[in-house]
């Protein structure tokens, strides 16, 4: 089998060193080159040609985010981000990478284990990832604000893996406060939840919250499962109230898609919308088929505007999906199934 050609952009060489010679270990993975920083990456991209490449965002010369932007319009190469905790990843996936992983503690050897681990599987991942070029014109058109789409009782639920950053703001952009409460398992990094959280609150017109136990999914509010928590609902009365709670990993994930998505469909029924996004893996296709068969409305990414259509093609496959659609068209057809 042909092994995944990584190259590894950071301006430390001591992280260089660690994080070549853990991610080689996987016979799958060959560090090819390394470089320290954008000016040098560039040289090497073109003599080693890399299926994947690592990149630091804090760098001399120029930075990750700088360097990812003039970099995929000539040579569309799929990008993990490095970072230690900081909303400058989000500008990254922005701009076009497919993934990021936060820096581990060096001190710590456990901390490092698991970094490398996650990057082994990232990588595997980004190597089958699309690199989707940013387009430079809106083309979905905004849906008005009408007062008449929060049904008391509604509820809408999304669940969304690799390159879902992205497509959940693509989606939520579109979205007025007059939409029912919505739920969210983005898989992501702990700490890493609530600047993602903050974010769309900032660029959307949804308030948007990493969740909390005890927090009531309301007309114009996101709540976002925290990094390291899965998330159910319960029906409290007329209303839908979340619990955030620690546990073991559920098709290799924590918070999983499942498990909200077997909540809601128990707690909400038909009064539901389901939505799986982009993806690598099979989280989240049971629950959507469980809302399905409970009456529930559901919707899947479909190929072409997906970073890795992974958990949407599993969904679809097992007849979990009703509607399959575009990334752009996903909004209204959410507006369309509320009407």
């Amino acid at each position: 089998m042909k092994k995944i050609r990584v190259l590894i952009v950071d301006d430390s060489i001591v992280f260089r060193e660690v994080l070549s010679r853990g991610i080689a270990s996987d016979p799958t993975i060959e560090v090819v080159a390394t470089a320290n920083d954008p000016f040098d990456a560039s040289e090497k991209i073109i003599q080693f040609e890399p299926d994947v490449m690592t990149c630091d965002v804090e760098m001399p010369k120029m930075s990750g985010i700088e360097f990812i932007r003039r970099l995929l319009p000539q040579y569309p190469l799929p990008v993990i981000v490095v970072s230690t905790i900081s909303s400058a990843v989000f500008d990254a996936m922005n701009v076009g990478a497919v993934d990021f992983v936060g820096k581990p503690d060096v001190r710590s050897v456990r901390s490092v284990e698991n970094f490398i681990n996650e990057m082994i599987e990232k990588v595997k991942i980004a190597s089958a990832a699309k690199v989707l070029q940013q387009k430079t014109r809106d083309t979905s058109p905004k849906i008005k604000d009408e007062s008449n789409l929060a049904d008391i009782n509604k509820i809408i639920a999304f669940g969304a893996s690799t390159g879902g950053t992205v497509a959940i703001y693509n989606v939520l952009r579109y979205l007025p406060r007059t939409m029912p409460g919505i739920v969210i398992v983005q898989h992501i990094p702990p700490g890493f939840s609530r600047m993602f959280a903050e974010r769309l609150n900032a660029s959307t017109n949804l308030e948007v919250k990493e969740a909390q136990t005890g927090d009531y999914v309301e007309k114009g509010r996101v709540l976002i499962a925290p990094g390291d928590q899965h998330m159910t609902v319960k029906k409290v009365g007329e209303r839908y109230k979340v619990t955030c709670f620690e546990g073991d990993k559920v098709n290799g994930h924590c918070p999983s898609v499942d498990i909200l998505f077997e909540s809601v469909a128990k707690e909400a029924g038909r009064n539901a919308i389901g939505v799986i996004l982009t993806g690598m893996g099979y989280d989240g296709a049971k629950g959507l088929l469980a809302l399905r068969r409970k009456g529930a409305r559901t919707i899947g990414q479909d190929e072409k505007s997906a970073v890795v259509y992974g958990m949407p093609k599993v969904a679809y496959n097992i007849g979990a999906v009703e509607k399959q659609t575009s990334l752009e068209s996903i909004a209204q057809t959410i507006y369309s199934m509320l009407r």
